[in-house]
C-alpha cells in the first residue's frame, strides 16, 4: 500500500471510530493528524450508516407495519452513531434557545444536562423523522435515507470550511478540521452522489433543501457565536437529514 493510500485508510479508520459506536480497535498507528483527515471521510461513514439504517428498514418492513420498521430503523441508526449527533442537536437547541450571550450559549452547550429546548428540540426532531420515513413510498424511502445520511454530513463538513472554531480549548471538533482542497471537493462529491439514486424532481428537492439548511446553521451560528463547536456540527448534520427526508416526502 502507497503511503497516500495508507494515509487515507487511516483517516478513514478514525471517522469510522469517531463517527459511528462499531467496536473498531484504535490502531495504534492513528496520529492526530489522521484524526484532522478523518472529517473529510464524513460523507462516506453517513453512506454506511444510511445503507445500515435503509437495511434494517427493509427486513423489518418484510413483517411489521411500516410506521413500525421506521421506528425501529431510527433506534438502529441511534445505536450506530451512539447518538453523537443527535446529542449535538440537543445541545444547540438548549445554548441558543436559552443563552441571550454568546458566551452564556457556549456554557449551555457544555453542560450535560438536557434542558425544555433540548428536550422539545429531540421530540420533534425524531417525531418528524420518524412521520416522513412511515410516510414515504416503500420505493424511495432506502435511496432517501441513504441520501439524507450523506448531504447531511456534507452540509456539516462545509460548517468546518466556512466558520472558525469557536472555543479555544482544542476539544474534539477543533482537532478535525483541515483545510479546503482536493480531499474535501472529493468529500463533497462523495455527499452529492447518493442524491443520484432518486427521481430528477426529488434530487433537485432534497439538494436545494440540504443547501439551505447548511447555510442557515452557517448564517445563525455565525451571528450567535462567531463560529461553530461539535455541537453544531451535530445540529446541522440531523436538520439537514430531516429536511432532505420531508423534501422527498413532499415530492413522492
Amino acid at each position: 500500500m502507497s503511503g497516500l493510500a495508507a494515509r487515507e485508510a487511516r483517516a478513514l479508520w478514525a471517522a469510522a471510530i469517531f463517527f459511528t459506536r462499531l467496536p473498531l480497535p484504535s490502531l495504534p498507528l492513528l496520529l492526530p493528524a489522521d484524526e484532522r483527515r478523518a472529517t473529510a471521510w464524513w460523507p462516506l461513514v453517513g453512506i454506511g450508516v444510511g445503507a445500515a439504517v435503509a437495511g434494517v428498514w427493509w427486513l423489518a418492513a418484510l413483517t411489521l407495519p411500516g410506521s413500525v420498521a421506521a421506528g425501529l430503523a431510527i433506534a438502529a441508526g441511534l445505536l450506530l452513531t451512539g447518538g453523537l449527533h443527535e446529542d449535538g442537536f440537543a445541545d444547540v437547541c438548549d445554548g441558543l434557545g436559552g443563552g441571550r450571550t454568546r458566551e452564556r450559549a457556549l456554557e449551555i452547550m457544555r453542560d450535560s444536562r438536557l434542558g425544555a429546548f433540548g428536550v422539545t428540540g429531540l421530540v420533534l426532531l425524531l417525531g418528524l423523522k420518524w412521520q416522513a420515513m412511515a410516510s414515504l413510498p416503500p420505493a424511495v424511502l432506502p435511496a432517501a435515507l441513504i441520501a439524507a445520511a450523506a448531504a447531511s454530513r456534507g452540509g456539516a463538513l462545509a460548517i468546518t470550511l466556512a466558520l472558525p472554531y469557536a472555543r479555544s480549548d482544542g476539544r474534539a471538533a477543533q482537532r478535525m478540521t483541515g483545510r479546503p482542497g482536493a480531499r474535501f471537493a472529493g468529500a463533497a462529491v462523495v455527499s452529492l452522489l447518493p442524491l443520484l439514486l432518486l427521481a430528477p424532481i426529488a434530487r433537485a428537492a432534497c439538494l436545494a433543501v440540504a443547501v439551505g439548511a447548511a447555510a442557515g446553521c452557517l448564517l445563525w451560528f455565525r451571528r450567535r457565536l462567531g463560529g461553530y463547536t461539535g455541537d453544531c456540527l451535530g445540529f446541522t448534520q440531523q436538520l439537514g437529514e430531516v429536511t432532505i427526508l420531508i423534501a422527498a416526502l413532499a415530492v413522492a
